[in-house]
């Protein structure tokens, strides 16, 4: 039986290295010995199998532990299997019955490609009204030399890996433990390439900039995220796409701002107005006009409300409002007989507690207060 190689060394680290150093230790490593790097050497292969094994233990606290403690005995427990691979029969497909669907595992189960998280800002008023939206996503796709298959031969294709009979992960009795893992001659994929493709080197797919015209419904809200299924990156030999998310980002509107469906447009008015009662044109966001009625007396912080003006609600046929909000703005550098006749106005009010309601009962608290009667 060869000797095993001291885990440690494998990872080429110190016994004292923490969890952090472990892992890009065995990042470096496994990237630098990777299969798909180095096709056809045999001591690379190799080389990274002890990679794997080694981290395999060393990530895991009780299993390094006790390798700390006795070494690799800590892993050849007794009876039938020990350190060795269970491909199925026995313990291992009731392991696969019980926990398969908890632990993902799937005989015959191929990886599908990744998903793909693009960002895409859009107007208020395109948020509005709906638009659809080129987008051009860096992803990968089916190899066109090899139709995804990763072989050179396209009527052979992807074979059944002969390690794990297609599951892509085998199966260590480690101890008392039954320990699971990708299968180290497929890694994971359940097929291996016995003659790959030039182009895509055996993977099945290729590095390529795609164009999308992406519909964005109309009333989507900012953070929005839609989901295209199947138009993530292409699965390698012959698997699944993952899927695309497309993350809304809508941009504010300087006269419009939003609540769900409901807009709201923050009129300021003179003093005069509000107090004399007028009319205004107010903008509305599908481009359109709308007068607004505003009676005498209108205070700041009223609202006015324009049914049915606002945003569309998603998957409904219920639509917002609009609310024409009143600001009633103080004038500033007043003329001289502009102060005059504000002067003159304060004089004749004799009755203010029938003109400013709010300002004498308000004051009236305040008198109160200080008397200690409130």
């Amino acid at each position: 039986m060869a000797t095993k190689l001291d885990y440690y060394a494998v990872l080429e680290v110190s016994r004292d290295a923490n969890g952090d150093e472990v892992k890009k230790a065995y990042r470096r490593l496994a990237m630098q010995y990777h299969p798909d790097r180095n096709p056809g050497d045999a001591s690379a292969e190799a080389r990274f199998k002890d990679i794997s094994e080694a981290y395999d233990v060393l990530k895991d606290d009780q299993k390094r532990a006790a390798y700390d403690r006795f070494g690799h005995a800590a892993f050849e427990g007794g009876g039938p299997g020990a350190g060795g691979f269970d491909f199925g029969g026995g313990l291992g497909d009731i392991f696969e019955q019980m926990f398969g669907d908890m632990m993902g595992g799937r005989r015959g189960g191929r990886r599908s490609g990744s998903d793909i998280q693009v960002q895409i800002s859009i107007s208020f008023t395109e948020a509005f009204s709906g638009v659809k939206k080129p987008i051009t996503v860096p992803t990968r796709v089916a190899c066109e030399s090899c139709d995804g298959t990763g072989s050179a031969d396209r009527d052979q294709g992807a074979e059944t890996c002969p390690t794990c009979h297609g599951a892509g992960k085998v199966r260590a009795q480690q101890g008392f433990f039954l320990v699971e893992r990708a299968c180290p001659t497929c890694h994971g994929a359940g097929k291996v390439v016995r003659n790959p493709c030039t182009a895509c080197r055996g993977t099945g797919t290729v590095e390529r900039d795609r164009t999308l015209e992406i519909a964005i419904p109309a009333g989507v809200e900012d953070g929005t995220r839609i989901r295209l299924s199947g138009e993530g990156e292409a699965g390698g030999k012959g698997a699944q796409p993952g899927d695309l998310y497309v993350h809304i980002a809508v941009e504010p509107h300087p006269i419009f701002q939003r609540d769900g469906a409901n807009i709201y447009c923050r009129v300021p008015l003179r003093m005069t107005q509000a107090a004399l009662g007028t009319e205004v044109e107010v903008p509305v966001v599908d481009g359109s006009r709308a007068k607004v009625k505003v009676p005498a007396g209108t205070q700041t912080g009223e609202n006015f409300r324009l049914r049915g003006k606002g945003f569309s609600v998603l998957r409904s046929s219920a639509r917002g409002d609009m609310y024409i909000q009143v600001s009633v703005e103080t004038p500033h550098h007043l003329t001289k007989r502009q102060r005059e006749l504000l002067e003159e106005f304060e004089a004749e009010a004799d009755d203010h507690a029938r003109a400013n309601p709010e300002n004498t009962g308000f004051f009236s608290k305040v008198r109160d207060f200080f008397e200690g009667k409130l």
